[in-house]
Order: structure tokens, then C-alpha cells, then sequence
């Protein structure tokens, strides 16, 4: 029962090669968890449009500044946002646009 239907042992070996391995594959569910969360996609979306800190994040989403630096914690120990400082404020900003692209992506084609 253990024999391959629709590939050759050879053409199995050559697939096996190709896939990522498994710290590969680990931080790629790590980073696609982050898109699991309906907080960290509204503060990912919010971040899209412009450069905030914790504060105008809470007051635009209607979530608590305890909830929006959890998940931003979350977020950069990931390396998807990143921040700068302005006198004793934290300012966070997406470290790439492939994130807003990945999630328009995602809405254009699954609605």
C-alpha cells in the first residue's frame, strides 16, 4: 500500500528536494499567523494607510492600548512593523507594502 500512483520514485525524491524545509516552513506559519487575527489585520490595515502610535490606533479601532500593544509586540517580534521614536512616542509603520498587497490580494480574490 505504500507504492506511489502518479509519480515515479525518482520524480518523488526531485519533489522532496524542492519543498522548503522545516525551519522554513515554521516561519512561514509563524508569518501567516499573523493573518489570523482579526485585531493584528486591523491594526496591519490601519498601518497600510499611515504611520501611528498605540494611542490613535486604540481611538480609530475602538480597542484598548493594553490589546493594540500586545498584538504589536506580536507583530514586530515577526519583523511585519516596525517603529521609530518621536520624543516618548512610539510611531509604527508596516516594514514592507508586500504586507497591504498580500491582504488587498487576498480581498480581491476571495470575495
Amino acid at each position: 500500500m505504500n507504492k506511489l500512483l502518479r509519480i515515479s520514485e525518482r520524480n518523488k525524491f526531485e519533489m522532496i528536494d524542492l519543498l522548503p524545509d522545516d525551519d522554513c516552513i515554521n516561519k512561514l506559519a509563524l508569518y501567516f499567523q499573523n493573518f489570523s487575527d482579526q485585531t493584528r489585520i486591523k491594526i496591519l490595515s490601519a498601518l497600510a494607510i499611515k504611520d501611528l502610535c498605540v494611542n490613535d490606533l486604540a481611538k480609530i479601532l475602538g480597542i484598548n492600548q493594553t490589546t493594540i500593544s500586545h498584538q504589536l509586540k506580536i507583530l514586530k517580534d515577526q519583523e511585519v512593523v516596525d517603529f521609530r521614536r518621536e520624543g516618548k512616542v512610539l510611531i509604527y509603520r508596516l516594514k514592507s507594502q508586500v504586507v497591504n498587497e498580500m491582504m488587498m490580494y487576498a480581498v480581491k480574490n476571495l470575495t
